[in-house]
């Protein structure tokens, strides 16, 4: 399942190749709803916490106070474009979004997304601190994803739709 996603924004529109909204997706409407059922768990911290889509988080907004930023989007490189990939190719194209984080000097942790009920593997991500709306759909499909989720300064999760 893709991590990089959305349904509802932090400007209730989808963003398209250009940053413009999108107003129609080819994300089948049984994986958008495994996008909004996943668990986006934060692992990288003492004390990890959970994202859920249209949710607020108190954990995020002690983390962001921590590190003066309000704003956060929880991205992968795993499985573009939905196509589910083996987990040596998953692994390397993870390390390269982490080069990539490295050199632009982002902070971030790392993360997991996991459908509650298993029909899908897990997906190693990071939680990218600072990132907007618009930087974080940019990277989504760089890196060929469907969506990333976006959390904004109210910490509510949003799955924002690339295609």
């Amino acid at each position: 399942m893709r991590i990089m996603v959305a349904l509802r924004l932090i400007d209730n529109s989808r963003l398209g190749a250009d940053n413009d909204p999108v107003t129609d997706t080819s994300i089948p409407a049984d994986t958008l709803r495994a996008y909004r059922e996943t668990h986006y768990v934060v692992t990288g911290l003492e004390h990890g916490f959970t994202l859920r889509i249209d949710r607020p988080s108190a954990a995020l907004g002690t983390l962001y106070q921590s590190r003066g930023v309000d704003s956060a989007a929880f991205v992968t490189a795993c499985n573009p474009q939905g196509r589910l990939l083996d987990d040596a190719a998953n692994a390397r194209a993870q390390e390269r979004l982490r080069g990539e984080l490295d050199a632009r000097a982002l902070a971030y942790f790392a993360g997991e997304g996991r459908h509650p009920r298993g029909g899908w593997p897990a997906e190693a991500s990071f939680l990218v601190l600072g990132l907007t709306q618009q930087e974080a759909a940019t990277l989504g499909r760089r890196w060929q994803q469907n969506a990333v989720v976006c959390c904004g300064a109210d910490t509510v999760a949003r799955l924002v739709l690339l295609r």
